[in-house]
């Protein structure tokens, strides 16, 4: 078994979920490298599964002014670095076709940005890389689209494929997050990931002094946003966390402060445990509920709280 299916497969069998983690940015080697090693402190104390996160050119900005990270040859370097230095995987994402291979070469998991995820040559191309691919879904996208663009990758001959909620616009400045998406989203038969951070950008709302815009942000949300992300059952969750974001060079609104952030994954946990005893709890149901009625059940009632059988045998990995 190669070591992109190993980890997969490891990632795939997290429980309660994995973690995708870093700073939105690359800014210094430096930082780089004190992120990546207290994030690592924090999960490996609560024993969550951690792929360090960052990017070496955010391609994506609003203003052509904001700070795009050090680029790919330097860049990957970095991560390099930070992959070498503390043993752990790296997912960094990629906006041309071009940047796949080399991408590849270091990155455990290749990330394609929201508003890529139906460009099929880039899929393509990071599919061929052998690597894990972890797509997220178009804040212009219905779930169902991440059918398609997940099946892209299997048709390359990659079966390592995760897709990834971020949020959906909601008029010009803002997004929502439609907890609904985190159960229609597993129709791509992969991973469910919730971007908890992402999700809670306002895109172009904030104005700069002397004139253009830059994205807003509620970070004061990022926990209301996550509990409900576990709390549905998603498979991973990815967030971007920084030493003092008031002076990240960008996307400083929606990065969650470091030193809140062990506090915030005790919590997680402990939602995400209670939701799968739930289920456990109700295991005889597999022997009471016939299994060729299990698509006709939309919901069933046990002490007054309302759960998805469909979603429990999901997650038993039975259905």
């Amino acid at each position: 078994m190669d070591s992109s299916t190993q980890l997969y497969n490891h990632l795939k069998a997290a429980e309660p979920f994995f973690l995708l983690a870093g700073p939105n940015v690359i800014e210094s080697e430096d930082h780089v490298l004190h992120m990546a090693k207290n994030i690592k402190a924090i999960t490996t104390k609560l024993g969550l599964p951690l792929v360090f996160k960052s990017s070496f050119d955010k391609a994506n900005r609003t203003s052509s002014k904001s700070f795009r990270g050090p680029g790919l040859a330097e860049g990957l370097k970095i991560l390099e670095r930070v992959k070498t230095t503390y043993d752990i995987p790296i997912v960094t994402d990629v906006h041309e076709t071009i940047q796949c291979e080399a991408v590849g070469r270091v990155a455990d998991i290749i990330q394609i940005p929201a508003f890529l995820c139906r460009q099929t040559d880039l899929l393509v191309a990071a599919a061929k890389t052998g690597k894990i691919i972890n797509i997220k879904k178009g804040q212009f996208c219905a779930p169902s689209v991440m059918v398609n663009s997940a099946e892209k990758i299997r048709l390359a001959g990659n079966e390592n494929v995760m897709v990834c909620e971020r949020g959906t616009m909601f008029g010009y400045n803002d997004l929502i997050v439609d907890p609904r998406n985190f159960e229609w989203m597993r129709e791509s038969n992969c991973p469910v990931v919730a971007d908890i951070t992402h999700s809670l950008q306002q895109p172009a709302g904030k104005k700069l002094e002397g004139g253009g815009v830059a994205s807003g942000g509620l970070r004061e949300l990022i926990p209301c946003i996550a509990r409900t992300a576990v709390a549905v059952g998603v498979d991973g969750i990815f967030m971007e966390v920084h030493d003092d974001p008031l002076k990240a060079p960008v996307d400083g609104p929606t990065q969650w402060p470091l030193r809140h952030l062990e506090e915030l994954l005790e919590e997680l946990i402990a939602i995400a445990v209670s939701y799968l005893m739930s289920y456990a709890n109700h295991i005889k149901l597999l022997v009471t509920v016939p299994m060729d009625k299990v698509r006709s059940l939309d919901t069933l009632f046990f002490d007054d709280a309302r759960i998805s059988i469909t979603s429990f045998l999901v997650k038993m990995e039975i259905y």
